[in-house]
């Protein structure tokens, strides 16, 4: 994980990560803590996770995207190594009012990432430029 979160957080992944390569589920008291951590949002990313929506696109440069496809359909590129995702409720919640850590989808693809979840696509450096460039576009 990244150190753009509190190290709550942070144990939180890692506890899900060890317990879930142990037992393949996820325990009540964790899925309590991610909802205490998180809030209304974790459900949302577990939903997105048990969809299967979220895919890891790495480059061989080595830089890494996630695109999350939303419940409304909309495909999001969220970056787990900034902590950023172009959703417009990562725009208005977390960075406008500051009112949670992160999105639905930037949790889903760390929910992946600790699970092993994700689905694995691999793209050229240049198509990683190119959806680097799209996601920099006004």
């Amino acid at each position: 994980m990244g150190s753009f979160l509190p190290a709550v957080a942070e144990q939180l992944f890692r506890d899900i990560q060890k317990t879930y390569q142990e037992t393949s589920q996820i325990p009540d008291d964790l899925l309590i803590a991610l909802k205490f951590v998180f809030g209304p949002c974790a459900l949302q990313a577990l939903d997105l996770v048990d969809q299967r929506s979220v895919t890891c696109l790495s480059s061989p440069s080595g830089r890494k995207a996630f695109q999350v496809m939303g419940g409304s359909g909309c495909l999001y590129t969220c970056f787990v190594s900034c902590h950023y995702c172009l959703c417009p409720a990562f725009a208005y919640t977390v960075l406008r009012r500051n009112e949670g850590l992160l999105c639905k989808h930037i949790l889903a693809a760390y929910l992946c990432q600790a699970m092993g979840v994700s689905q694995q696509e691999s793209v050229s450096d240049q198509q990683m430029t190119m959806l680097l460039c799209r996601t920099a576009a006004p």
